[in-house]
Order: C-alpha cells, then structure tokens, then sequence
C-alpha cells in the first residue's frame, strides 16, 4: 500500500433501498474526493452492464481461484455459485490515486470491510422505508423473476437485523433527505482524524 491511506465509505442495505443512487449522488460531489470501488463477480453481465465498470465480471473458476490466494478483502457466494466480493487491487488503486474509496455492497461484506479497517471506515445502512415498500421498488425495476424478488425480500429481513452493527443508519423515506444526510455524514468523517 502506498504513503496515502484514504477513508473508506461503506454503503450497505437490502436490494431496493436505494443505496446505489446514494453512493451515485455522492460520487458526484466532487469535493468529496471519492471513488468507487469496482467489486468482482462470477455472474454474467445483466443488462448494459460493462466489464471494468460496473464489476469486474471473472469466471467462477477465476473467482475461486482468488479466493485460494487471499487476494480479496471481503468475498461472499451471495446466491449458489454467485460469487462477489472485492480485490486489494481494487482499493489499493483507488488510494494510489489519492482519493477515498466508497462500496455499495451487500451487508456481510460491509461489515467484514469495517472489520479489516475499523478506523478508516464508516459503515453506513441505508433503511427502506418498510420491506413492502421494497417489494414495490423491486418489482418496478423488472429485471427479475418473481422467485428472485422473493429471494431478495426474504434476504432483506435478515439484512435489516443487522442494522444496528453499522455506525450509521440513513433512513431513505425521502430521497433528497438521505441524500443531503450521506453527503454530510461522508464529509464529517473526511474531516474527522479517525472515526468514531
């Protein structure tokens, strides 16, 4: 690791919270000074998704692979043979382009990432207003399978026990209000010497 140790943003929630236009807006602000952390996955891309962007797309055998020689922070089989996780590599660019690293990733590896730098990193859960409320979010994207809508709400009532292990909770009832709440949650940790 290079001279500059950045501060790291953890953004954690259920599907459907809205962590991701969170972690979009505050990417925005640009003197927040912060990058993204590109996590991998042995998924195939969905969508418009693009390699190098939106993840790092490896194959499982790859993916595994890594596993084997410790070259991830954090790591998880989300779903059977649905690996993500994220690479030292990736944060180690980040820091060596002097900017402080944001994830938008699923609650385990939130907290395994807090657990690894426990001073640098502020961990924050972004809070749905209900998980029916999420139900409605996720249906609207249609991007998935009713079984896999009710995979995820299944999963968001164990995420959302874990609420209370993050430092911070957003609750996005409204956005423009968890909006203005991150960015000045991200800017006071900037600012603080170490986290509290």
């Amino acid at each position: 690791m290079g001279d500059f140790q950045g501060k790291l943003f953890v953004f954690s929630a259920p599907s459907g919270s809205g962590k991701t236009t969170i972690v979009r807006h505050l990417l925005q602000q640009e003197r927040l000074n912060l990058s993204f952390s590109i996590s991998a996955t042995s998924r195939a891309p969905r969508g418009e998704e693009k390699d190098g962007i939106d993840y790092y797309f490896i194959s499982l055998k790859e993916f595994k692979s890594k596993i084997k020689n410790e070259e991830f922070l954090e790591w998880e089989e989300v779903y059977r043979d649905n690996f993500y996780g994220t690479l030292k590599t990736e944060v180690e660019r980040i820091w060596s382009q002097k900017k402080h690293v944001i994830f938008d990733i699923d609650v385990a590896g939130g907290l395994r990432i807090k657990k690894k730098f426990p001073n640098q990193t502020l961990a924050v859960f972004v809070k749905p207003p209900s998980v029916d409320e999420l139900k409605i979010r996720l249906k609207k994207r249609k991007t998935e399978s009713e079984e896999k809508i009710n995979m995820r709400i299944a999963k968001a009532s164990v995420e959302l026990a874990t609420a209370p292990q993050f430092d911070k909770i957003i609750k996005n009832y409204d956005l423009e209000t968890a909006l203005a709440e991150a960015e000045e949650l991200v800017k006071n940790f900037i600012h603080s010497g170490n986290s509290s």
